[in-house]
Order: structure tokens, then sequence, then C-alpha cells
């Protein structure tokens, strides 16, 4: 922190010490559960397959034409996605 006042890099330093956190949850520090990328040096190709998933979403939101991935998202992550309900 003494070395720059710019807040991106801040926060780089801040996940290679401490850890992404959650990515649907309330824990802000630590292991996430989804082990799959390391987020500093895959960024480029995580920002690849955000596009992708927003793209899928925005023409399937319920996941109806494919149905073992909505089977997979609800395994894993419905009991968390009612976070994303609140608001």
């Amino acid at each position: 922190m003494t070395e720059t006042h710019d807040g991106f890099r801040l926060a780089e330093e801040d996940l290679k010490m401490r850890g992404p956190g959650e990515f649907m949850g309330t824990r802000q520090s630590g292991l996430p559960e989804l082990r799959i990328a390391r987020l500093g040096e895959d960024a480029p190709i995580i920002a690849e397959a955000r596009q992708a998933a927003f793209a899928l979403i925005d023409e399937d939101a319920r996941l109806t034409r494919h149905p073992a991935l909505r089977q997979a998202v609800l395994a894993r992550w419905g009991h968390k996605l009612q976070l994303s309900l609140i608001g």
C-alpha cells in the first residue's frame, strides 16, 4: 500500500493475498467453492466464458433448452440462488 494509490492494483494484490471469496455467497475472502481458474492469470478466458454465459442466459434464461446444464446449475447452486433475489 505504500507503493501505489491505484485501487485496481491494490485490489489485485488483495486478491493474491486473500483469495477471491465466494462467487455466490457472503464470504468476502478465502478459497472459493469453484476451483477451476486462477483469477489473476486466467482473466482473458474468464472474460470470454462470462460473455458466453450471458449470451446463453439472454437466449434461454431458464435453461429449458439445456436440461443437463439446468440440472447441474440447480444441483450446485440451487440453495444459494435465493441470494440473487435480494434487493
